[in-house]
Protein backbone atom coordinates (compact mmCIF):
# COMPACT_ATOMS: atom_id res chain seq x y z
CA UNK A 1 0.00 0.00 0.00
CA UNK A 2 1.02 3.39 -0.70
CA UNK A 3 2.91 5.67 1.95
CA UNK A 4 -0.13 7.59 3.62
CA UNK A 5 -2.95 5.33 2.36
CA UNK A 6 -4.88 3.39 5.37
CA UNK A 7 -7.37 0.47 5.23
CA UNK A 8 -10.78 1.02 6.81
CA UNK A 9 -13.88 -1.33 6.82
CA UNK A 10 -16.60 0.03 4.87
CA UNK A 11 -18.63 0.09 8.20
CA UNK A 12 -16.59 2.83 9.36
CA UNK A 13 -17.09 4.63 6.20
CA UNK A 14 -21.07 4.60 5.50
CA UNK A 15 -24.37 3.78 7.21
CA UNK A 16 -26.43 1.20 5.71
CA UNK A 17 -30.53 0.14 5.88
CA UNK A 18 -31.86 -3.09 4.69
CA UNK A 19 -35.49 -2.09 2.90
CA UNK A 20 -38.60 -2.88 4.36
CA UNK A 21 -40.97 -5.99 3.42
CA UNK A 22 -43.98 -4.62 1.24
CA UNK A 23 -46.11 -6.88 0.12
CA UNK A 24 -48.21 -7.45 -3.40
CA UNK A 25 -50.86 -6.48 -1.25
CA UNK A 26 -49.69 -3.07 -0.51
CA UNK A 27 -49.51 -2.02 -4.04
CA UNK A 28 -51.36 0.79 -5.04
CA UNK A 29 -52.70 2.69 -8.16
CA UNK A 30 -49.84 5.85 -7.65
CA UNK A 31 -47.76 6.91 -4.56
CA UNK A 32 -44.03 6.51 -4.15
CA UNK A 33 -42.03 4.08 -6.58
CA UNK A 34 -41.12 0.49 -4.48
CA UNK A 35 -37.08 0.36 -5.15
CA UNK A 36 -37.51 -3.47 -5.78
CA UNK A 37 -34.08 -5.64 -6.89
CA UNK A 38 -35.29 -5.26 -10.52
CA UNK A 39 -35.12 -1.15 -9.78
CA UNK A 40 -31.76 -1.57 -9.27
CA UNK A 41 -29.25 -2.24 -12.41
CA UNK A 42 -25.01 -1.59 -13.17
CA UNK A 43 -24.37 2.14 -12.54
CA UNK A 44 -28.06 3.28 -12.67
CA UNK A 45 -31.44 2.85 -11.12
CA UNK A 46 -34.68 1.92 -13.65
CA UNK A 47 -38.17 2.76 -12.98
CA UNK A 48 -39.23 -0.01 -15.38
CA UNK A 49 -42.36 -2.21 -14.53
CA UNK A 50 -43.09 0.28 -11.39
CA UNK A 51 -44.89 -0.42 -8.49
CA UNK A 52 -46.63 2.19 -5.91
CA UNK A 53 -46.92 2.27 -2.26
CA UNK A 54 -48.79 5.12 -0.29
CA UNK A 55 -47.07 5.82 2.63
CA UNK A 56 -48.75 8.22 4.95
CA UNK A 57 -46.40 11.13 6.93
CA UNK A 58 -47.40 10.21 9.72
CA UNK A 59 -46.45 6.68 9.28
CA UNK A 60 -43.65 4.81 10.70
CA UNK A 61 -42.25 3.61 7.15
CA UNK A 62 -41.42 7.30 6.85
CA UNK A 63 -37.82 5.66 7.54
CA UNK A 64 -38.03 4.01 4.24
CA UNK A 65 -38.52 7.08 2.31
CA UNK A 66 -35.46 7.86 -0.24
CA UNK A 67 -33.95 11.24 -1.15
CA UNK A 68 -32.18 12.43 -4.20
CA UNK A 69 -28.61 10.91 -4.02
CA UNK A 70 -29.46 8.35 -2.08
CA UNK A 71 -26.70 5.23 -3.17
CA UNK A 72 -28.80 1.63 -3.57
CA UNK A 73 -27.08 -1.65 -3.58
CA UNK A 74 -28.61 -4.93 -4.84
CA UNK A 75 -28.55 -7.61 -2.21
CA UNK A 76 -30.24 -10.75 -3.54
CA UNK A 77 -29.85 -12.20 -6.84
CA UNK A 78 -26.96 -10.49 -9.40
CA UNK A 79 -26.08 -9.03 -6.04
CA UNK A 80 -23.53 -5.62 -6.18
CA UNK A 81 -25.66 -3.58 -8.46
CA UNK A 82 -25.23 -0.26 -7.69
CA UNK A 83 -27.58 3.16 -8.28
CA UNK A 84 -28.06 6.21 -7.19
CA UNK A 85 -31.67 7.99 -6.64
CA UNK A 86 -32.15 11.18 -9.17
CA UNK A 87 -34.69 13.72 -8.69
CA UNK A 88 -37.21 11.47 -11.40
CA UNK A 89 -37.02 8.62 -9.04
CA UNK A 90 -39.09 9.99 -6.40
CA UNK A 91 -41.64 9.86 -4.82
CA UNK A 92 -39.77 6.59 -3.63
CA UNK A 93 -39.44 4.08 -0.95
CA UNK A 94 -37.18 1.24 -0.25
CA UNK A 95 -38.12 -2.66 -0.68
CA UNK A 96 -37.01 -5.75 1.28
CA UNK A 97 -33.38 -7.12 -0.34
CA UNK A 98 -32.21 -3.22 -1.57
CA UNK A 99 -30.08 -1.44 0.68
CA UNK A 100 -29.48 2.19 0.73
CA UNK A 101 -25.86 3.62 1.96
CA UNK A 102 -25.20 7.03 3.40
CA UNK A 103 -21.91 8.34 3.99
CA UNK A 104 -20.66 8.52 7.80
CA UNK A 105 -19.99 11.95 9.34
CA UNK A 106 -16.31 12.28 9.66
CA UNK A 107 -15.94 10.03 7.33
CA UNK A 108 -12.20 10.04 5.83
CA UNK A 109 -13.68 8.62 2.42
CA UNK A 110 -15.34 11.39 0.29
CA UNK A 111 -18.21 10.17 -1.53
CA UNK A 112 -17.40 10.59 -5.00
CA UNK A 113 -14.52 8.07 -4.05
CA UNK A 114 -16.83 5.88 -2.20
CA UNK A 115 -19.44 5.68 -5.22
CA UNK A 116 -16.27 4.97 -7.53
CA UNK A 117 -15.43 1.76 -5.30
CA UNK A 118 -18.85 0.80 -5.17
CA UNK A 119 -19.26 0.77 -8.70
CA UNK A 120 -15.78 -1.30 -9.32
CA UNK A 121 -15.74 -5.22 -9.80
CA UNK A 122 -13.70 -5.17 -6.37
CA UNK A 123 -16.65 -4.28 -4.31
CA UNK A 124 -18.64 -6.96 -6.44
CA UNK A 125 -16.10 -9.67 -6.32
CA UNK A 126 -15.86 -9.09 -2.46
CA UNK A 127 -19.43 -10.14 -2.41
CA UNK A 128 -19.75 -12.73 -4.19
CA UNK A 129 -17.44 -14.66 -1.83
CA UNK A 130 -19.82 -13.09 1.03
CA UNK A 131 -22.41 -14.49 -0.81
CA UNK A 132 -24.33 -17.65 0.13
CA UNK A 133 -27.59 -19.63 -1.03
CA UNK A 134 -28.15 -22.56 -3.41
CA UNK A 135 -30.74 -20.92 -5.82
CA UNK A 136 -29.23 -17.51 -5.99
CA UNK A 137 -26.88 -15.36 -4.50
CA UNK A 138 -28.00 -13.72 -1.10
CA UNK A 139 -26.04 -10.72 0.87
CA UNK A 140 -26.97 -9.16 3.84
CA UNK A 141 -25.74 -5.83 5.07
CA UNK A 142 -23.26 -7.28 7.71
CA UNK A 143 -21.37 -8.78 4.67
CA UNK A 144 -21.02 -5.33 3.20
CA UNK A 145 -19.98 -3.21 5.96
CA UNK A 146 -16.54 -6.14 6.49
CA UNK A 147 -15.29 -5.08 2.70
CA UNK A 148 -12.34 -3.37 3.18
CA UNK A 149 -11.10 -0.22 1.33
CA UNK A 150 -8.31 1.40 0.96
CA UNK A 151 -8.30 5.00 2.04
CA UNK A 152 -5.34 7.25 0.53
CA UNK A 153 -5.75 11.17 1.89
CA UNK A 154 -8.26 14.11 0.51
CA UNK A 155 -5.63 15.34 -1.56
CA UNK A 156 -5.07 11.88 -3.78
CA UNK A 157 -9.11 10.77 -3.58
CA UNK A 158 -9.98 14.02 -5.35
CA UNK A 159 -7.38 13.49 -7.65
CA UNK A 160 -8.38 10.22 -8.63
CA UNK A 161 -11.93 10.75 -8.68
CA UNK A 162 -11.21 13.61 -11.21
CA UNK A 163 -9.00 11.63 -13.45
CA UNK A 164 -11.86 9.19 -13.63
CA UNK A 165 -14.46 11.51 -13.98
CA UNK A 166 -12.90 12.63 -17.17
CA UNK A 167 -11.57 9.41 -18.79
CA UNK A 168 -14.98 7.95 -17.84
CA UNK A 169 -17.00 10.96 -19.71
CA UNK A 170 -14.76 9.86 -22.43
CA UNK A 171 -15.92 6.41 -22.27
CA UNK A 172 -19.37 7.02 -21.92
CA UNK A 173 -19.36 9.65 -25.19
CA UNK A 174 -17.68 6.32 -26.66
CA UNK A 175 -20.03 3.60 -25.25
CA UNK A 176 -23.20 5.95 -26.50
CA UNK A 177 -21.76 6.18 -29.97
CA UNK A 178 -21.08 2.25 -30.15
CA UNK A 179 -24.52 1.45 -28.90
CA UNK A 180 -26.22 3.61 -31.33
CA UNK A 181 -24.18 2.22 -34.05
CA UNK A 182 -25.79 -1.05 -32.63
CA UNK A 183 -29.24 0.33 -32.91
CA UNK A 184 -28.38 1.66 -36.40
CA UNK A 185 -27.41 -1.75 -38.07
CA UNK A 186 -30.17 -3.51 -36.49
CA UNK A 187 -32.49 -1.01 -37.51
CA UNK A 188 -31.50 -1.33 -40.95
CA UNK A 189 -31.98 -5.17 -41.22
CA UNK A 190 -35.60 -4.44 -39.80
CA UNK A 191 -36.31 -2.08 -42.28
CA UNK A 192 -34.93 -4.29 -44.80
CA UNK A 193 -36.97 -6.85 -43.25
CA UNK A 194 -39.75 -4.72 -43.36
CA UNK A 195 -39.45 -3.32 -47.34
CA UNK A 196 -39.51 -7.28 -48.32
CA UNK A 197 -43.20 -7.70 -46.84
CA UNK A 198 -44.78 -4.71 -47.72
CA UNK A 199 -44.02 -4.89 -51.27
CA UNK A 200 -46.44 -6.33 -53.97
CA UNK A 201 -44.35 -8.06 -56.62
CA UNK A 202 -45.52 -9.30 -59.80
CA UNK A 203 -46.71 -12.75 -59.10
CA UNK A 204 -47.21 -12.61 -55.90
CA UNK A 205 -50.80 -13.76 -54.44
CA UNK A 206 -52.46 -13.17 -51.01
CA UNK A 207 -52.84 -16.82 -49.32
CA UNK A 208 -54.17 -18.16 -45.78
CA UNK A 209 -51.44 -19.61 -44.06
CA UNK A 210 -53.73 -22.44 -42.92
CA UNK A 211 -53.78 -23.10 -47.18
CA UNK A 212 -50.08 -23.06 -47.78
CA UNK A 213 -49.71 -25.98 -44.30
CA UNK A 214 -49.83 -29.27 -44.18
CA UNK A 215 -50.55 -28.60 -40.60
CA UNK A 216 -50.95 -25.90 -37.66
CA UNK A 217 -50.64 -27.25 -34.33
CA UNK A 218 -49.78 -26.07 -30.77
CA UNK A 219 -47.13 -27.99 -28.68
CA UNK A 220 -47.87 -29.84 -25.29
CA UNK A 221 -49.66 -27.46 -22.93
CA UNK A 222 -49.34 -28.62 -19.70
CA UNK A 223 -47.48 -29.47 -16.45
CA UNK A 224 -44.10 -30.51 -17.00
CA UNK A 225 -42.10 -30.29 -13.13
CA UNK A 226 -42.16 -34.32 -13.24
CA UNK A 227 -41.29 -35.05 -17.16
CA UNK A 228 -38.27 -33.31 -17.21
CA UNK A 229 -34.60 -35.35 -17.37
CA UNK A 230 -31.23 -34.72 -17.18
CA UNK A 231 -30.50 -35.63 -21.01
CA UNK A 232 -32.41 -37.30 -23.75
CA UNK A 233 -35.38 -35.75 -26.39
CA UNK A 234 -34.48 -31.54 -26.66
CA UNK A 235 -37.76 -30.21 -25.52
CA UNK A 236 -37.91 -26.63 -26.71
CA UNK A 237 -40.14 -23.56 -25.22
CA UNK A 238 -40.56 -20.33 -25.33
CA UNK A 239 -36.72 -18.82 -24.59
CA UNK A 240 -35.44 -21.43 -26.98
CA UNK A 241 -37.28 -19.89 -29.40
CA UNK A 242 -35.28 -16.80 -30.84
CA UNK A 243 -35.61 -14.84 -34.78
CA UNK A 244 -34.45 -17.26 -37.14
CA UNK A 245 -32.81 -19.05 -34.93
CA UNK A 246 -33.26 -22.14 -32.06
CA UNK A 247 -31.33 -21.24 -28.96
CA UNK A 248 -29.94 -24.26 -26.93
CA UNK A 249 -28.88 -22.61 -23.81
CA UNK A 250 -31.12 -23.81 -20.76
CA UNK A 251 -33.03 -26.33 -23.12
CA UNK A 252 -34.22 -28.79 -20.76
CA UNK A 253 -35.02 -33.26 -22.04
CA UNK A 254 -37.30 -35.30 -21.95
CA UNK A 255 -37.23 -39.07 -22.37
CA UNK A 256 -38.10 -41.25 -25.16
CA UNK A 257 -41.26 -42.60 -23.91
CA UNK A 258 -42.56 -39.40 -22.86
CA UNK A 259 -41.48 -37.97 -26.21
CA UNK A 260 -43.38 -40.76 -28.04
CA UNK A 261 -46.56 -40.15 -26.03
CA UNK A 262 -46.56 -35.98 -27.26
CA UNK A 263 -47.26 -37.12 -30.77
CA UNK A 264 -48.73 -33.63 -31.47
CA UNK A 265 -46.19 -31.64 -30.42
CA UNK A 266 -43.00 -33.78 -31.77
CA UNK A 267 -40.66 -30.97 -34.11
CA UNK A 268 -39.29 -31.92 -37.42
CA UNK A 269 -36.45 -30.04 -39.40
CA UNK A 270 -38.25 -27.62 -41.86
CA UNK A 271 -40.70 -27.09 -39.16
CA UNK A 272 -41.50 -23.96 -38.11
CA UNK A 273 -41.88 -22.86 -34.72
CA UNK A 274 -43.54 -19.85 -33.47
CA UNK A 275 -43.63 -18.51 -29.81
CA UNK A 276 -47.23 -17.96 -28.28
CA UNK A 277 -46.66 -16.29 -25.31
CA UNK A 278 -44.53 -13.35 -24.23
CA UNK A 279 -42.88 -12.05 -27.15
CA UNK A 280 -45.30 -13.92 -29.76
CA UNK A 281 -45.13 -14.15 -33.53
CA UNK A 282 -40.96 -14.71 -32.97
CA UNK A 283 -40.48 -17.64 -35.09
CA UNK A 284 -37.11 -20.40 -35.95
CA UNK A 285 -37.38 -22.88 -38.23
CA UNK A 286 -36.15 -26.25 -36.52
CA UNK A 287 -32.79 -27.16 -38.59
CA UNK A 288 -31.69 -30.49 -39.54
CA UNK A 289 -29.25 -30.45 -36.66
CA UNK A 290 -32.64 -31.30 -34.82
CA UNK A 291 -33.61 -34.29 -35.85
CA UNK A 292 -35.54 -34.94 -32.78
CA UNK A 293 -37.20 -32.80 -30.51
CA UNK A 294 -40.78 -31.84 -28.87
CA UNK A 295 -42.05 -28.77 -27.41
CA UNK A 296 -43.98 -26.81 -25.03
CA UNK A 297 -46.37 -23.86 -25.87
CA UNK A 298 -45.38 -23.56 -29.73
CA UNK A 299 -47.38 -22.60 -32.55
CA UNK A 300 -46.02 -25.57 -34.86
CA UNK A 301 -46.58 -25.02 -38.41
CA UNK A 302 -45.24 -27.71 -41.32
CA UNK A 303 -45.08 -25.91 -44.54
CA UNK A 304 -46.35 -27.68 -47.71
CA UNK A 305 -44.65 -27.38 -51.53
CA UNK A 306 -45.75 -24.12 -52.08
CA UNK A 307 -44.13 -21.93 -49.38
CA UNK A 308 -40.65 -22.01 -48.50
CA UNK A 309 -40.48 -22.28 -43.84
CA UNK A 310 -37.59 -19.94 -44.10
CA UNK A 311 -39.46 -17.49 -46.00
CA UNK A 312 -42.53 -17.58 -43.28
CA UNK A 313 -39.90 -17.33 -40.62
CA UNK A 314 -38.35 -13.97 -41.99
CA UNK A 315 -42.56 -13.01 -42.31
CA UNK A 316 -43.15 -13.35 -38.99
CA UNK A 317 -40.03 -12.02 -37.41
CA UNK A 318 -40.64 -8.63 -39.69
CA UNK A 319 -41.87 -5.54 -38.62
CA UNK A 320 -44.74 -6.30 -40.97
CA UNK A 321 -45.36 -9.93 -39.70
CA UNK A 322 -44.92 -8.86 -35.39
CA UNK A 323 -48.04 -6.20 -36.64
CA UNK A 324 -50.18 -8.39 -37.93
CA UNK A 325 -49.37 -10.99 -35.21
CA UNK A 326 -50.30 -8.24 -32.75
CA UNK A 327 -53.39 -8.20 -34.00
CA UNK A 328 -54.62 -11.18 -33.70
CA UNK A 329 -53.37 -11.67 -30.18
CA UNK A 330 -56.26 -13.20 -27.69
CA UNK A 331 -56.09 -13.61 -23.65
CA UNK A 332 -56.46 -10.84 -21.15
CA UNK A 333 -54.50 -11.46 -18.80
CA UNK A 334 -51.33 -12.63 -21.23
CA UNK A 335 -50.65 -11.86 -24.58
CA UNK A 336 -51.26 -15.44 -26.56
CA UNK A 337 -50.84 -16.11 -30.09
CA UNK A 338 -53.02 -19.46 -30.67
CA UNK A 339 -53.19 -21.77 -33.63
CA UNK A 340 -56.75 -20.47 -34.49
CA UNK A 341 -55.16 -16.89 -35.16
CA UNK A 342 -52.30 -18.55 -36.88
CA UNK A 343 -54.34 -20.12 -39.75
CA UNK A 344 -56.42 -16.72 -40.15
CA UNK A 345 -52.53 -15.41 -40.80
CA UNK A 346 -53.19 -13.72 -44.19
CA UNK A 347 -49.52 -13.25 -46.35
CA UNK A 348 -48.65 -11.71 -49.80
CA UNK A 349 -47.16 -15.00 -51.39
CA UNK A 350 -44.26 -14.94 -54.42
CA UNK A 351 -43.71 -17.86 -56.15
CA UNK A 352 -41.33 -20.68 -54.58
CA UNK A 353 -38.50 -19.90 -57.12
CA UNK A 354 -38.52 -15.68 -55.76
CA UNK A 355 -38.87 -17.19 -52.11
CA UNK A 356 -35.59 -18.82 -52.50
CA UNK A 357 -33.82 -16.03 -53.83
CA UNK A 358 -35.73 -13.14 -50.99
CA UNK A 359 -34.02 -15.87 -48.47
CA UNK A 360 -30.63 -15.39 -50.08
CA UNK A 361 -30.43 -12.34 -49.92
CA UNK A 362 -31.80 -12.02 -46.22
CA UNK A 363 -29.45 -14.76 -44.63
CA UNK A 364 -26.70 -12.39 -46.75
CA UNK A 365 -28.28 -9.08 -45.07
CA UNK A 366 -28.68 -11.04 -41.56
CA UNK A 367 -25.08 -12.30 -41.90
CA UNK A 368 -23.62 -8.53 -42.06
CA UNK A 369 -26.06 -7.81 -39.80
CA UNK A 370 -24.43 -10.27 -37.36
CA UNK A 371 -20.75 -9.38 -37.82
CA UNK A 372 -21.67 -5.06 -37.15
CA UNK A 373 -23.27 -6.29 -33.50
CA UNK A 374 -20.65 -8.64 -32.62
CA UNK A 375 -18.26 -5.55 -33.82
CA UNK A 376 -20.25 -3.27 -31.50
CA UNK A 377 -20.79 -5.52 -28.77
CA UNK A 378 -16.52 -6.46 -28.42
CA UNK A 379 -15.91 -2.67 -28.35
CA UNK A 380 -18.79 -1.87 -25.46
CA UNK A 381 -17.04 -5.02 -23.99
CA UNK A 382 -13.54 -3.53 -24.44
CA UNK A 383 -15.12 -0.37 -23.14
CA UNK A 384 -16.67 -2.05 -19.79
CA UNK A 385 -13.05 -3.81 -19.38
CA UNK A 386 -11.37 -0.12 -19.72
CA UNK A 387 -13.22 1.36 -17.17
CA UNK A 388 -12.86 -2.04 -14.65
CA UNK A 389 -9.15 -1.81 -14.83
CA UNK A 390 -8.75 1.77 -14.56
CA UNK A 391 -10.93 1.47 -11.38
CA UNK A 392 -8.50 -1.67 -10.15
CA UNK A 393 -5.46 0.75 -11.04
CA UNK A 394 -7.20 3.43 -8.59
CA UNK A 395 -7.78 1.46 -5.91
CA UNK A 396 -4.45 -0.23 -5.47
CA UNK A 397 -2.71 3.29 -5.74
CA UNK A 398 -1.05 2.54 -9.29
CA UNK A 399 -3.21 5.52 -10.79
Amino acid sequence: MKAGWQTSKLGELLKIQNGYAFSSKDYSESGSFLMRIGNVQNGYVSLSDPKFVEISPASSLQRFVLSEGDILVSLTGNVGRVGVIQEDHLPAVLNQRVARISISKNSPATRDYLLLFLYSDLFREELMEAGHGAAQQNISTKDIVEIQLPVPPLAEQQRIVAILDTVFDGIATAKATAEQNLQNARALFESHLQSVFTQRGEGWIDRQLASLCHEITVGHVGSMKTEYKASGIPFLRSQNIRPFEVSMDNVMFIDAKFHHALKKSRLRPGDLAIVRTGYPGTAAVIPPELPDSNCSDLVIVRPGDEVNPHFLAAFFNSAFGKQLVLGKIVGAAQKHFNVTAAKEVMLHVPPINEQKNIIQMIDSFRAETQRLESLYQRKLAALDELKQSLLHQAFSGAL
